[in-house]
Order: structure tokens, then sequence, then C-alpha cells
């Protein structure tokens, strides 16, 4: 007994100072360890906050924040605190379904194959790169970028080059090492993928880099986020004032004023559906005694119709002089118009010529609506058919054996109206259309007024019909009254 006990003491005495020191050494790993871990979390909180302010003083001065600045301001921060050698901060584009890089930085290796022949690596290699990867949009789904996009997921690659995932170039310079892909979101939604490349001091990025990575996109996504809606409501303002200058265009283009004349009362109005739309009208000096009178409309609406419709105008008017012929007049623009015309483009025109000494009215319609005659005494609307076919549906030899002129001899009180489709298609909240019908009693009830009220009855039946349901279509009119 007393020899074990000394053996206990001597073991003790010395195990025991081992075993206290190797407590107190793991005790001063695991609190070296915390308070590493605890610098991480101040230093990425620190990291936040400077972030914040950072990207608030882009806010500070300015009643709308320029995307570019702030892209450019945020991928600054983010290289420089991940100690990236470069990066690129790509946008979603949810018209193109493709990831637009907005914002690079440094000597940025693009993430998909290209042809080194293209681009001059010698001088100015940062530039002709960062030019290269904004004008490669990547598609959602493609690459790893594009991956980020679509999973939402942050991508940590730390050995890039052992990583088949990641294009390599054959250039020292441009190879990619490591690589973090952060998406940034708001919402559900990833409008973003901020991507890192390469540590400046050769090493890879690891887990903190990433978690601080994503400290960042996080606090970056809101500006970012408010900042495309700013970005998206200047571009609407710019395309509403261009929208504004093409009505103010569009509107000059159709006559100004009514012509007046002893023998004949004329009178026209327009209502496009949308703020410029494809509908025209017009009265042309052919000489002194013939006027042509023409209406038209171009399938589609929009700044498109439009378009159309003032090169169709000017032709016409190019051409109208001394030529009395509106199925020639109407043969001419299909030659001129047809091959500019797009596959699903088309425009329907009814075309007159008036004598102003024989009240003889000369007309042809390339697929347009028929004009309405009412006689004088004779109460029935009557709606005058000829032969044709709309303008660039067809080829020219075609469209010449199908067209075909009419005359109507007209006496005092006769009055001639043609409209356009909007008038007889025009819908109330029901779902049911004008039509013909009503078009033509509205004639029938005002055929005794003058070209101008008659016109203005009519427009106001239109408007009483819909009531507050939108107008679907341009509608157009124009009266012709023999006095």
């Amino acid at each position: 007994m007393h020899g074990f006990l000394l053996w206990l003491t001597i073991f003790l005495d010395l195990l025991l100072p081992s075993i206290i020191g190797i407590i107190l050494f793991n005790s001063h790993r695991r609190r070296v360890k915390l308070r590493h871990e605890r610098d991480i979390l101040v230093q990425e909180k620190e990291v936040a906050l400077g972030f914040v302010h950072n990207v608030g003083e882009v806010f500070a001065d300015s009643e709308t924040v320029d995307m570019d600045s702030l892209l450019n301001r945020v991928l600054h921060y983010a290289v420089r605190t991940c100690r990236a050698g470069s990066g690129a901060i790509y946008l979603v584009n949810t018209r193109t379904s493709r990831l637009e890089a907005r914002s690079v930085s440094g000597v940025f290796p693009p993430p998909f194959e290209i042809d080194l022949n293209h681009i001059d690596l010698q001088q100015n290699a940062s530039i002709h790169l960062s030019t290269l990867v904004k004008n490669t949009p990547i598609p959602l789904g493609k690459g790893l970028i594009g991956e980020a996009a679509v999973l939402g997921n942050s991508i940590l690659v730390e050995d890039a080059e052992l990583d088949s995932r990641v294009p390599q170039l054959p250039v020292a310079f441009l190879r990619i090492r490591t690589m973090l892909l952060v998406p940034m979101r708001f919402g559900n939604h990833t409008i973003g993928i901020m991507t890192l490349v390469n540590r400046t001091n050769g090493g890879q990025f690891a887990q903190a880099d990433l978690n601080l990575a994503q400290a960042l996109a996080a606090q970056a996504s809101v500006p970012i986020h408010y900042a495309g809606l700013q970005e998206a409501l200047e571009e609407k303002r710019e395309l509403d004032r261009g929208i504004q200058i093409a009505q103010q265009i569009q509107n000059s283009l159709l006559p100004q004023v009514v012509p007046t004349f002893d023998t004949v009362d004329l009178a026209a109005f327009n209502l496009p559906a949308m703020e410029i739309g494809g509908d025209y009208y017009d009265f042309i000096a052919i000489d002194e005694k013939h006027i042509g009178l023409a209406i038209a409309d171009v399938s589609g609406k929009g700044i498109g119709g439009a378009l159309m419709m003032a090169v169709c105008r000017s032709v016409l008017r190019v051409n109208a002089a001394n030529v009395y012929d509106p199925a020639g007049m109407l043969c001419s623009l299909n030659r001129t118009l047809s091959n500019n015309l797009a596959e699903d483009m088309f425009i329907t025109m009814l075309y007159m010529v008036l004598n102003l000494e024989t009240n003889q009215l000369s007309y042809a319609r390339a697929g347009h609506e028929a004009p309405i005659v009412v006689r004088n005494g004779e109460p029935k609307a009557v709606q005058a058919e000829t032969a044709g076919i709309a303008i660039g549906l067809v080829d020219n030899e075609t469209f010449g054996e199908v067209i075909e002129t009419k005359n109507l001899f007209l006496k005092p009180g006769d009055l001639v109206v043609s409209y356009t489709d909007g008038i007889t298609e025009a819908m109330n909240a029901g779902g049911d259309e004008w039509g013909i019908g009503n078009l033509c009693n509205a004639i029938e009830s005002m055929a005794d007024a003058s070209a101008p009220e008659l016109l203005a009855n009519i427009h106001r039946h239109v408007l009483a019909f819909t009531g507050n349901n939108r107008q679907s279509d341009d509608m157009t009119m124009l009266a012709i009254k023999i006095r």
C-alpha cells in the first residue's frame, strides 16, 4: 500500500503539470479561435456598415441615381474588401432573359470562350476585355454565372484550375485560379450576380471571403433594385418624350385645315387608339379642278404603323399630281411600298379623285372598307363596293389584275362617307361591336346635315355606345357632301 501511494505521488508529480499544460494550451487555442471568429464578425459588421455608408453617398445629393456609378462603387468596395484581383457585376435583363455585365473592375478574365486573335492584349488589355465582357450577355442558366442566377445560390470555387466548369484561357494573367459568385436578390428574385476572381495574394478564396461577399451583396441589392426602378422610370420618360414628339410629327402630317370649295363640303376626323396611330386621311390638290381624297389603315398600331403611314403619305403626295385614275395610283403605291413592309404588315386604302366641276367621283379600294353613299331624296345608305386587295399582300401583277376604278356621278345633296374599321368595330363593355348597321343608321338620320355636323354626330353616337370601354383601334372618317 505504501508503495502504491509512492508511485501515485510520483505519477501525479510528473503528469499533472503536463495535463494542466494541455488543458491550458487547448483553452488558449479555443480563446484564440473565438477571438479570431469575433474579429471576423466585427470586421464583417464594420464592412457592412461602411459599405452602407459608402453606397448611401451615391444617393445623398441626387434626385436620380446613376446606376453605373452605383454599380462601380459597389464593385470597387467588394473587390477591395475581399482582396480580389478583379470582378464584375452582372444584372438580369428580364426582357431578354440574359445577364449583362454593367460594371467591370480590373483585368477581368472573360467567363466564356473567346478568340484571342481579336483582342489586343499588349495595350489597354483591361479596356478591351471590359468592353468584350460588357458586350457579351450570358443566357440565364448558362455557365456558372447563369447557373448562380437561376438557382439563386452562391458558388465558391476554391481551386478553379481543377474545376471543369470554369473556362480557362491560354494566357497566364487571364487564368482564373479562384472564384466567388454571389447572387444579389430582392425578395424572391435574383437581380444580379457579383463575381470576384483571384486573390491579390495568390491564395484561394475561403468560406470567410464568401460570407463577406454575401454580406456585401445583400446590402447592395436594395439600392441596386431601387436604382433599377429609377433607371426604368427614366427610360420610360425618354420613351414618352419620344412618343410625344412622334405624335406631334404625325399630327403635323395630317391636314391642318380642311379645304373649302363652292360646290363641295368636306370634313374628316382622326382619333388614335394610342398616342400615335396607323390611320391616315388626306386631301391632295391634283390640279385646279381635281382633288384627291385618301383614307387608309396600316395593320398594327403604335410607332411602327405611324412610321409606315408617314412613308405612305409621302409616296402618295409625290406621285398624285396629274394622276386621275385611283387604281393606277394604288398600283404605284403597291410597287413602291410592298418591298418595304414587314411580313406581318399591310396597308388598306380607299383613294378617290373628285372632279370639282362635274362632281364625278372616281374611286378604288386596296382592301379598304367600301365608301357609303346616300343619294339626295333616297333614304337608304348603300356601300359602293369594288374589287381590290391590301397593299403589301401580293405581287404587283396580281395586285394590278384585282384592283379596279369605279365612277360615281354625284348630284347636289349627295353624300359619300368613308371610314376605317375602328369605327364599326368599336366595342361596348359587353363586347358588342357598333357595326355597319348602326353607322348607316346614323348617316341616314343626318343625311341632310353638313359634312362636319354629320361626322360630329357619328362621333357622339360611337362614344355613347362604347361608354367607358377602352378604344381598341384607331378611328378615322372622311365625308363628302355635294352642295
